[in-house]
């Protein structure tokens, strides 16, 4: 191949968006609070006293930290790594209770939004840093089994947001050929930072949860819309762009 065709096909795949790699909570779904709740339930099961400065220190660093692996967050907590994994555990027995009780949903236009990309002719990863468990209890309840082409947890890809891992697992499985098809959707800092890390080349924020529009930018958000049911729009005015 000529270095003009090189330059041809380096620009050609630079400009069509292939993949969204999505957050799920705060993105997709809302669970009014209840993933704070489950990490409460963990945090006083495992001897930190609610209402004192460390539960709310610890609890602090958890919404701050939204969009990690809980995994990670609960060893960054807890130095025995004994207790972390126990923590969890009480974090995802807890989660799934709140699911089988209804306090999962999906964000209005959310599954509007994946569809149409889907029909569009992009390919859908729905990632999240649950557990793989909570993540399939997540998406049976809603009925959103299959509704994208991919779902991944930090298990899947060794590590969870803010690290790269989640998208790179993506690109790999779903065989693209360049990290610019990627855009990548989410509410918090780490899925921005992860978007920023992997050379995705869209790294959409959303105001449906954890984070404010300055903290979404500042951690790197090429853009910030209101709600993921806006991100057809947003898809269709930068293909256009690039025709």
């Amino acid at each position: 191949m000529t270095g003009d065709a090189l330059t041809r096909d380096a620009s050609h795949t630079s400009n069509r968006l292939r993949l969204a790699v999505v957050d799920m909570v705060g993105t997709t779904i809302t669970d009014d609070g209840r993933t704070e709740l489950a990490m409460s339930r963990a945090l006083a099961e495992h001897g930190i006293e609610p209402g004192s400065s460390r539960f709310e220190s610890m609890l602090g660093y958890a919404r701050d930290t939204m969009g990690f692996s809980k995994m990670t967050v609960f060893s960054h907590l807890f130095d025995d790594a004994e207790v972390a994994a126990s923590a969890n555990k009480v974090f995802e027995k807890a989660y799934d209770e709140m699911i089988d009780d209804g306090g999962v949903r999906a964000i209005p236009g959310a599954e509007d939004a994946i569809l149409w990309m889907r029909e569009s002719g992009m390919q859908v990863c729905l990632a999240t840093g649950f557990g793989r468990h909570t993540q399939n209890m997540v998406l049976e309840s809603l009925g959103w089994m299959g509704l994208a082409d991919l779902s991944l947890c930090p298990a899947d890809a060794g590590r969870g947001r803010p690290y790269p891992d989640m998208i790179l697992t993506a690109v790999l499985a779903l065989d693209l050929d360049d990290v610019r098809e990627v855009a990548v959707v989410g509410d918090t800092s780490s899925d921005m930072l992860s978007g920023i890390r992997s050379g995705a080349s869209l790294i959409a924020g959303v105001l449906t949860g954890s984070h404010s529009e300055a903290t979404l930018r500042a951690a790197g958000a090429t853009v910030v819309v209101d709600s993921i049911k806006q991100l057809p729009l947003l898809v269709e005015k930068r293909e256009a762009r690039h025709l």
